[in-house]
């Protein structure tokens, strides 16, 4: 390692440069300029993109989001829920298979790995299609064929505001722990095999490794998969409410980007909806600076 940044930092200057620029260009060009530009957007009274950005109108547009917009606060509140549960849930599962699959001898390891992984590859438009079917609300639909099996009454999962949000949250929650838990595995992976064997002859069992030692020792990189899941939770919800639900019935799984596509594109609104899409970046980030303060601590 000491090698290799010695020879970094015998590197030219101007090399290093051009090896970078073109990352620079692109973020750039499809990250700041779109930022920027939905940030001046959002102080402008837009209703028809080919005709410019126009009438200047301040922080209405904000002020109109937090004192006169039902929908808004419906849909943030949605969103909050969805990010209070889905990366909680689907990082910690996503732990304990990393940590099943590292600490078990079993030889079809690698099966497992593929079969966990293999939704986090799917199309989110196919994962919505075969979930809507299996969610479907007959008693003949697989769902409510299993409660039907306990003598439970077949449940409208996706057409009962009660369940709609968080049969939503399953599927996310299914579609992404495959793809946390194959990040998390090279993680534990990496912890000495000598301290999991110490542990076990003081008598700890799996529970005690797992919350004992592997979750101290891989904090970082949980904090890390937390983060990325929050991001992940604000980008999918979109996809699978807007196919599963179109965001009903009612307004049950409108969620903050559906909210920002329904102004937008429906109701032609494009300042008021820019001005959403700053809030729902700030909101993002605000959550993902907390996590990372929380998990880190200063001198680790």
């Amino acid at each position: 390692m000491l090698m290799r940044t010695r020879k970094l930092k015998t590197l030219p200057y101007g090399f290093i440069c051009i090896c970078v620029l073109p990352a620079v260009i692109g973020v750039s060009i499809f990250t700041l300029y779109p930022l920027a530009q939905s940030l001046i957007m959002s102080f402008f009274n837009t209703t028809n993109l080919a005709l410019g950005l126009g009438d200047f109108i301040g922080i209405d547009n904000y002020v109109r989001m937090f004192t006169a917009d039902n929908h808004f606060r419906t849909a943030l509140f949605n969103t909050l829920r969805l990010m209070a549960v889905v990366p909680v849930v689907t990082v910690f599962l996503s732990l304990v298979f990393a940590f099943a699959l590292t600490q078990s001898k079993l030889k079809e390891k690698g099966f497992y790995r593929v079969v966990f992984f293999f939704p986090s590859i799917l199309s989110l438009v196919v994962i919505a299609a075969v979930w809507s079917a299996l969610l479907g609300p007959t008693s003949r639909d697989p769902f409510n064929r299993l409660i039907g099996f306990f003598g439970a009454d077949s449940v409208m999962w996706l057409g009962d505001g009660r369940f709609a949000l968080w049969a939503i949250a399953i599927v996310m929650i299914w579609q992404a722990v495959g793809y946390y838990m194959v990040l998390l595995m090279s993680s534990v992976d990496s912890i000495n095999k000598e301290i999991y064997e110490a542990a076990e002859l003081d008598g700890a069992t799996g529970v005690t490794k797992l919350f004992r030692i592997t979750m101290p020792l891989i904090k970082d990189q949980i904090g890390i998969c937390y983060v990325l899941a929050i991001s992940g939770t604000m980008a999918i919800s979109f996809t699978l409410a807007f196919i599963m639900t179109s965001f009903g019935p009612g307004t049950s799984t409108l969620v903050l980007l559906g909210h920002i596509f329904n102004t937008g594109f429906r109701a032609a609104a494009f300042g008021y909806a820019m001005a959403i899409v700053v809030f729902s970046i700030v909101l993002a980030l605000t959550l993902s600076v907390i996590s990372r303060k929380l998990s880190y601590k200063p001198g680790e």
